[in-house]
């Protein structure tokens, strides 16, 4: 059985602390925040685990394997280096860190110290991001070409990052085990208009072989939005996270060029043909990331969504608020 605490128990603490609960082989032992109000609720959904507010209480403890932090980025590093200074595995919220310098030392000490880090990509475990990821590599989709998506919705607005650095990381994590190759330059823009901090945003990446990838992140928009494209050469796909039933819809649609001798030497040619929704499995990708991640400590497996998967995340962050800042200037990686 392996032992967790987790660090965090406000907005995305209690999915956590639920799965631990439910999880084979995993046992959830403690959970810390500094927040009397979260401490309460903790307690009401589970009187028999212990709560603290400071996870200094525990977390050198020979009885805890695993530590959860799911608490704000600007203390992810520090909580994580704890942890894993005092030889706990670290399973860790988006985004890793605040800089690559930080996640560059917490990816060296975990090695050092031969311990697991996994970054909490969870959209990696949904089962449409599988089918994209078989349809990519069985060639369905042809060569890809671009990867477009709108993550808007009211709100949940934060206080020490902007709306980049708290929706973009879905879709970077995505576009990064999908397309498989770094961004060669990034372009950002956006505007404050409440607190400070970008609330409207929108990211471009320039990659390798022509690809194209577009974010649009708001918390000022009226409706709820989780629409990604992803275009190929024989095939296109839209993925609606909101759908109940069709999440993806593959178009058998494309654009042919044919070279013609004479004046008019190139032609274009539309071809349209069935569109098709895949079945896909009903399962929590949360409850499966937390599995993979206990199963990868056990065996020893380098999990794909490790430390070195969320600095490429944050690099890519960085770059996006340096264009950021200098409005909207290319910056390249």
């Amino acid at each position: 059985m392996m032992n967790f605490g987790l660090i965090g128990y406000g907005y995305w603490g209690p999915n956590i602390a639920r799965n631990l609960m439910s999880l084979k082989g995993a046992h959830l032992s403690v959970i810390s925040d500094i927040s009397p109000v979260a401490q309460k609720r903790a307690h009401n959904a589970y009187p028999g685990i212990k709560i603290t507010a400071d996870p200094s209480e525990w977390i050198s403890s020979t009885e805890i394997d695993a530590v959860a932090v799911v608490s704000p980025v600007w203390t992810h590093f520090e909580l994580a280096k704890t942890a894993l200074e005092n030889g706990k595995h670290v399973f860790v919220e988006k985004p890793f860190t605040s800089n690559s310098a930080q996640a560059e030392e917490l990816i060296n000490l975990a090695q050092k110290k031969n311990l697991k880090i996994m970054v909490d990509h969870t959209f990696l475990f949904t089962a449409a991001v599988k089918k994209i990821s078989t349809l990519l590599a069985e060639g369905t989709l042809g060569k890809l070409y671009y990867y477009d998506s709108t993550r808007v919705n009211l709100g949940l607005f934060q206080h020490d990052v902007n709306v980049l650095w708290d929706l973009a990381p879905h879709d970077l994590s995505i576009m990064d085990y999908l397309i498989q190759l770094s961004p060669e330059a990034i372009v950002a823009t956006g505007q404050s208009h409440l607190n400070g901090c970008e609330d409207v945003a929108y990211m471009t990446l320039y990659f390798p072989e022509k690809i194209i990838a577009h974010i649009n992140v708001n918390w000022l928009s009226p409706v709820k939005v989780r629409t990604t494209l992803i275009g190929g050469e024989k095939r296109m796909v839209v993925w609606n996270d909101l759908e109940p039933d069709e999440k993806l819809r593959i178009y058998d649609k494309g654009v042919k060029l044919t070279s013609q001798k004479g004046l008019y030497d190139l032609l274009v040619s539309y071809r349209s043909g069935d569109m098709w929704a895949p079945h896909l499995e009903q399962v929590e990708a949360l409850h499966q990331e937390l599995a993979y991640f206990v199963d990868c400590i056990s065996t020893g497996h380098e999990p794909f969504n490790n430390g070195c998967a969320g600095l490429r995340v944050v690099k890519m962050l960085e770059a996006a608020s340096e264009s950021l800042s200098k409005r909207g200037a290319m910056v390249y990686l």
